[in-house]
């Protein structure tokens, strides 16, 4: 088996790791009827109660129509409502209907019945420095981001 650099390792494990932990939160949610992208969607709402649609697709980083339809379903569950905006005649903003508490409550006792399973074997203090190196590597990718999308914008004036 070829030995491949450390830094790409570590790539392909916080890759794995992600699509792992998606295809568990998949089958795990399925039990309460929703997809993971549905869980999510509830979470940041409980989170952050108000948002404008636009607002909840940048912050999941969602393409408008994906998170429309998931919206749709949420709705014709009764499990959110979309409100007019008073400032803004165009936009709705997204609210958790009282049915959408008791799921809630128990999806958070789901994530964190998960994340016992997922962190099973790793001590507290390593837990601790593996959520602040997740942190930095957050920050580069962020401010690298932030770089080429600047990049991309000053070749786009200029050119």
């Amino acid at each position: 088996m070829p030995q491949f650099p450390q830094s790409r390792e570590i790539a392909v494990s916080v890759i794995d790791v992600a699509r792992m932990l998606k295809t568990y939160a998949d089958q795990r949610a399925r039990q309460f009827g929703i997809s993971r992208a549905q869980w999510t969607v509830l979470i940041r709402l409980d989170r952050c109660e108000g948002l404008k649609q636009s607002e909840l697709a940048e912050m999941l980083d969602l393409q408008p129509i994906s998170l429309t339809r998931l919206l749709d379903r949420l709705a014709a569950n009764g499990l959110i409502e979309r409100r007019p905006d008073p400032h803004d005649r165009r936009a709705n903003r997204l609210y958790l209907t009282p049915a959408a508490r008791p799921l809630i409550e128990e999806l958070s006792h789901l994530g964190e019945d998960m994340m016992t399973t997922v962190l099973e074997g790793i001590d507290d203090a390593s837990r601790e420095q593996l959520l602040r190196e997740l942190g930095v590597m957050k920050d580069n990718l962020r401010a690298a981001i932030n770089r080429q999308t600047n990049t991309v914008q000053d070749q786009t004036a200029t050119g």
